[in-house]
């Protein structure tokens, strides 16, 4: 028994890597038994990343390991090599794009390391860190096809993905039942499947590529009992296939604890963005992070906070969750008895005054008292997390 891994094989816009490991998968000899298949996430930051930033590996039985490798070797130069260097001429895409540098690995027996394996969800990591395989092809994507090998599976969830007929593949557009959807979306063993409050589907890409939804669950009869009803509806556009992965999804794999740290400053940028000023380092709420950005935009000098994130550079963290752990004590005006209104300074010793029923009373201030209790974690909207990031709701008890 082996593991083969295999990554780098999509551009932004086209292709697709669990498409491509499901194709090699279809073509292997008869005997070769095909075990468990995985796709894997990866460091978000890395400089060649693909579109998803994952990779995939499946376990192979064979008794002839020569024939197996011989037959990799064949499938290799004849659909795997010839993607090398893909690039999308659009220029639309907002992010930089590398030439695709698909990689491939064997290797001849169950094996893990988990300290490479978290490398390469946490940092980037370079050609010459992966560990050696049985066997390698290619380029860079061996470093992210070695990870899905190496995989631990400390914490695991599930993912059902169908691919849709290729004559679709240059169209954004998707048919999957929307009746289907809703009648799987509320089911615990399902998530970020459907957005609550807006009712969008939060199952198919929006770009150009072979997949047509991938369905998440924390089982793999959900998982695949779930994408067969979708399958199974008539508003559904038929499909080439459907296979479930094990993935790291969910997991938080990616994070290293949390940050506590104090409050200097915090700084509002354009769309609502915010910077959280701090001794150690700047934290970013981006705009799309909803609840955490709105948390972050409510600090004040002095209050304390924990936090959960990557950082793609030295001194800067990107917030994927936060919680309040103090507050410092602060003073306002008094707020306007008839109008309900923060009254302002008329000057020194000039009191203060209601700016709209010009109501004056003597200068005052209304002290609030530093309060040293934790509030309760938050975390961006559903179609705002990363793949890796663990629902909050799922690990961290109520405060």
């Amino acid at each position: 028994m082996g593991w083969l891994g295999l990554d780098d094989t999509d551009t932004l816009t086209q292709g697709c890597t669990t498409f491509s490991l499901h194709e090699l998968i279809s073509h292997l000899p008869p005997h070769i038994t095909v075990g468990q298949v995985r796709l894997v996430r990866l460091w978000p930051f890395a400089q060649q990343r693909t579109r998803g930033n994952a990779a995939v590996a499946v376990e192979l039985t064979t008794d002839d390991e020569v024939e197996l490798l011989q037959f990799l070797d064949s499938y290799w130069e004849e659909h795997l090599a010839p993607l090398v260097g893909q690039k999308e001429p659009s220029t639309q895409q907002k992010r930089q794009q590398s030439p695709t540098d698909p990689g491939m690995v064997w290797f001849s027996n169950a094996c893990q390391d988990p300290e490479y394996y978290h490398a390469a969800v946490s940092r980037q990591v370079k050609l010459k860190e992966v560990p050696s395989a049985t066997k390698s092809w290619g380029g860079l994507g061996q470093i992210g096809a070695t990870a899905a090998v190496l995989w631990p599976q400390t914490r695991h969830t599930w993912e059902a993905i169908a691919w849709r007929e290729e004559h679709r593949w240059p169209s954004t557009e998707r048919d999957v039942c929307q009746e289907a959807i809703a009648e799987v979306a509320d089911a615990e063993d399902l998530f970020l499947t459907r957005d609550p409050t807006s009712k969008r589907s939060l199952i198919s890409p929006r770009g150009t590529c072979p997949v047509l939804f991938g369905l998440r669950a924390t089982s793999q009869e959900a998982a695949h009992r779930a994408a067969q009803h979708l399958l199974d509806a008539k508003a559904t556009e038929e499909v080439i296939a459907m296979r479930v992965f094990i993935t790291n999804q969910a997991t938080d794999d990616h994070l290293d604890g949390s940050l506590q740290v104090l409050v200097s400053g915090v700084k509002i940028l354009g769309r609502g963005t915010t910077i959280i000023e701090t001794e150690q380092t700047k934290l970013f709420a981006f705009a799309e992070s909803g609840p955490v950005k709105l948390l972050a935009q409510s600090l004040k000098k002095g209050d304390r906070i924990e936090v959960k994130g990557l950082a793609p550079e030295s001194g800067v963290v990107h917030i994927e969750k936060m919680r309040v752990t103090g507050r410092a004590s602060s003073k306002h005006r008094p707020m306007c008895t008839t109008c309900n209104k923060r009254m302002k300074s008329m000057g020194q010793a000039q009191g203060v005054r209601c700016p709209v029923c010009k109501k004056r009373q003597d200068d005052a201030w209304t002290v609030t008292p530093a309060d040293q209790s934790s509030g309760p974690w938050v975390q961006p909207p559903m179609d705002s997390r990363r793949h890796l990031a663990r629902p909050i709701e799922w690990e961290i008890e109520p405060q």
